[in-house]
C-alpha cells in the first residue's frame, strides 16, 4: 500500500475512534461538561493528563529544537517535566479540595472578589489562546505534507474534528478521546525512535541507544554528531547553549511555573472523586509523560544526525565521474513541497552544502571548496520528527504511525485548552457574573458556544502561526507563569494575600511580560509581522521573550505583597478558607471533595 492511502487510512481510523468516543461520552450535565462528573479513575486521568500536555510542541517541536539546539534545549525537558512535579506537589491537590469547576473560580472566591475573576478570565484566555496557536501549527505541518493538502486545508479539517468531540462531549468526551489519543501518540513516538536506535547504534531503547556506540564500534553516537557537526562549522551539539547560562536559568524557571499555571492541566485534577486521587493522577501522569520525555532527547539526537548525513556535501562527482549527479534524497523533494524546507543551489554543482557561512574561520575554508555559502536555506524544525522515519527509510506504516501521533498530540492539547476558554467564558463570565441565575442546560449551550467560538479564534491564529510550534508555546507558558501561578500560590499559603494585592499583582505581571514580547519579538497577533523580532538585541541581561514569564512572576509577587500590606487584610472567614485548604488529607469529611 502506497504512503499516501495507508496515512489516509490510519489517520481516519484514529478520527473515527475520536468521533465514536465523543458520541459515547457525550455530556449531559454542567459537571460533565466541565469536570467529567468528577468520576474520573486516576490511572485513566493519568493517560488523560499526560495526552493533555504532551501536545504538538511536546511530540513534533521538542525533538526539533534539540535535534538544532542540542543541550541547550534541555531547558524545555527541565522546565516542563520540573514544572509539572511543582503543579503536582505544590497546587493541584489543594484546589481539588477546593472543589470549583475552574481556576478563575478558585480565584474569585479566594480573593472575595468578582474583579480578580475577571482578571483571571483575561489572563487565561490570553495564555490559552497563545498555546493553541502551537498546536494548530503543529496539526497544519502534519496534514499538509502527508495527506498532500496545503497547511490551510488541513488546519480547516483538524479544527472540524476537535469541534465534534470537544463541544459534544466537552471534559468527558476530551478525557476518554485524550486517553486514545494518548496510547496512539506514545506508539508513534516511541517505535520509530527503537527502529531508528537499531540502526545507528544496535540498541533497542533509545534511551540507552543515545549513549551508546554507532553500529561499527567507531565511537560513541554523540561523538559522532559533535564531529559531524563541528566539522560543518556548527557549534559541538552537546555543549551549545540557548543564548546564556542566564537565559538558560530563566527559560527553564519560566517553563516551570507556566506549567504550574496552566489552567487546562489545572482543570484535569478537579475530575477524579477525591483529594487523594488528584495525587494519584500526579503520580501515574508523570511515569506517562516520562516515556516521551526520556525518548525526546535521542530523537533529536538521532534526527540531526540523520539529516547531516543524507544531505550531501563534498566534492563534486561520482564514481562514473558524472559531474550533473543529482543530490538531492527523495524525502528531501517530498517536504519541499509543503514550503517547510527550501534549498538553493547557489554554486550550480547539483549537491547541497548544508554548512555553518556565519563561522568565519570555517567560511573561508568552504569558499576554497567553491563552495558559495549554505544552500539549505530553510529547515523547519517542526518538520524533524515527523520527516525522521522518511530520512531513516523506515516502512510506510511507521511513517503513517508517526502522521497520527503528531495529529493526537496536537488534538488532545487543543481540545483541553479549549474547553479551558470556554469554561472560562460560560462558567466563570456568564453563570458567575452576568447571569448568576441561568438554568444548567442554557449555560450547557452557552459552554458549547463558547467552545465553537474559541475554536474559529483558535484556527485564525492557526493560519498566521507567529512562530514554530515550541516557541509559540513558550510565550504561553511565560505568561502563565507571569499572570496565574503567583495568584494560585499566594492564594494557597499566604492567607494575608487580599484581593487588591492579587488583582495588582496579576495585571502588573502579565502587562509587563506582554510588553517585553511585543517590544522585542514584533506583535505577534497581526499576521505578517516580524515575530522573531532583534533576535537578540537590547535584550534586559540577554533574557530572550520566550524566557521573560519568570521576571514577569517576580513583578507579580512583588506588586502583589506591596499593595496587600498597604491595604485591608482580607476577612476572617477567607483566611480560615486558606488555612481548611491546607489541612491535610484525612482530616474530617473534607478528603470526600
Amino acid at each position: 500500500m502506497d504512503l499516501q492511502t495507508l496515512t489516509y487510512t490510519v489517520v481516519g481510523f484514529t478520527f473515527a475512534v475520536y468521533i465514536g468516543i465523543a458520541f459515547w461520552a457525550r455530556a449531559a450535565t454542567t459537571g460533565e461538561f466541565y469536570v467529567a462528573g468528577k468520576g474520573v479513575h486516576p490511572v485513566a486521568n493519568g493517560m488523560a493528563t499526560a495526552a493533555d500536555w504532551m501536545s504538538a510542541a511536546s511530540f513534533i517541536s521538542m525533538a526539533g529544537l534539540i535535534a538544532f539546539n542540542g543541550y541547550g534545549a534541555s531547558v524545555f525537558l527541565m522546565g516542563w517535566t520540573g514544572g509539572y512535579v511543582l503543579l503536582a506537589m505544590l497546587l493541584a491537590p489543594y484546589l481539588r479540595k477546593f472543589g470549583k469547576f475552574t481556576v478563575p473560580e478558585f480565584i474569585g472566591e479566594r480573593y472575595y472578589s468578582r474583579t480578580a475573576r475577571v482578571v483571571a478570565v483575561i489572563c487565561l484566555i490570553l495564555a490559552s489562546i497563545t498555546y493553541v496557536i502551537g498546536q494548530m501549527k503543529g496539526i497544519g505541518v502534519a496534514f499538509s505534507r502527508f495527506l498532500e493538502t496545503d497547511y490551510d486545508t488541513g488546519l480547516y479539517i483538524g479544527m472540524g474534528i476537535v469541534f465534534i468531540y470537544s463541544v459534544m462531549g466537552g471534559m468527558k468526551g476530551i478525557t476518554y478521546t485524550q486517553i486514545a489519543q494518548y496510547v496512539i501518540l506514545i506508539f508513534a513516538y516511541t517505535v520509530p525512535a527503537v527502529f531508528i536506535s537499531m540502526h545507528l547504534t544496535g540498541v533497542a531503547l533509545p534511551q540507552i541507544g543515545l549513549g551508546s556506540n554507532m553500529v561499527d564500534g567507531s565511537m560513541s553516537m554523540l561523538d559522532k554528531l559533535d564531529l559531524v557537526v563541528t566539522d560543518l562549522g556548527f557549534k559541538q551539539y552537546t555543549t551549545q547553549v540557548m543564548g546564556s547560562k542566564l537565559n538558560m536559568f530563566v527559560y527553564t524557571l519560566t517553563l516551570m511555573i507556566g506549567t504550574a499555571g496552566l489552567p487546562h492541566v489545572i482543570m484535569r485534577f478537579f475530575t477524579v472523586p477525591k483529594v487523594k486521587d488528584a495525587r494519584s493522577t500526579a503520580g501515574w501522569a508523570l511515569v506517562f509523560i516520562a516515556i516521551l520525555y526520556t525518548t525526546a532527547p535521542a530523537v533529536g539526537a538521532m534526527a540531526r544526525l540523520n539529516l547531516m548525513e543524507t544531505i550531501q556535501v563534498g566534492e563534486v562527482g561520482t564514481p562514473e565521474g558524472n559531474l550533473s549527479y543529482e543530490a538531492r534524497p527523495q524525502w528531501m523533494k517530498n517536504w519541499e513541497t509543503t514550503g517547510l524546507l527550501q534549498y538553493e543551489d547557489k554554486n550550480g554543482d547539483g549537491r547541497i552544502q548544508y554548512y555553518n557561512d556565519k563561522n568565519e574561520e570555517f567560511a573561508a575554508k568552504a569558499e576554497s571548496f567553491g563552495w558559495k555559502g549554505n544552500e539549505m536555506v530553510k529547515v523547519d524544525r517542526d518538520i524533524m520528527v515527523l520527516a525522521n522515519p522518511e530520512i531513516a527509510k523506515l516502512p510506510n506504516w511507521v511513517i503513517a504511525l508517526v502522521v497520527a501521533g503528531g495529529l493526537a498530540a496536537a488534538l488532545s492539547t487543543a481540545a483541553g485548552l479549549l474547553l479551558a476558554i470556554a469554561s472560562s467564558i460560560s462558567h466563570d463570565l456568564l453563570k458567575g457574573i452576568f447571569m448568576p441565575s441561568i438554568s444548567e442546560k442554557s449555560e450547557l449551550m452557552a459552554g458549547r458556544i463558547a467552545m465553537a467560538g474559541a475554536i474559529g479564534m483558535a484556527g485564525y491564529f492557526g493560519l498566521h502561526p507567529p512562530d514554530f510550534a515550541a516557541g509559540t508555546v513558550a510565550i504561553a507558558f511565560g505568561l502563565a507563569a507571569a499572570s496565574i501561578f503567583p495568584a494560585l500560590m499566594m492564594g494557597i499559603f499566604n492567607k494575608k494575600m487580599n484581593r487588591a494585592g492579587a488583582i495588582w499583582g496579576m495585571i502588573s505581571g502579565i502587562s509587563v511580560t506582554m510588553l517585553y514580547v511585543f517590544q522585542h519579538k514584533g506583535i505577534m497577533f497581526i499576521p505578517g509581522t516580524d515575530f522573531l523580532g532583534d533576535m537578540g538585541a537590547n535584550w534586559f541581561f540577554g533574557i530572550s521573550p520566550n524566557a521573560f514569564g519568570a521576571v514577569g512572576a517576580v513583578v507579580n509577587f512583588t506588586v502583589a505583597i506591596i499593595v496587600s500590606k498597604m491595604t485591608a487584610p482580607p476577612p476572617e472567614h477567607i483566611q480560615h478558607l486558606v488555612e481548611d485548604i491546607r489541612v491535610p488529607i484525612g482530616s474530617g469529611s473534607a478528603t470526600g471533595h
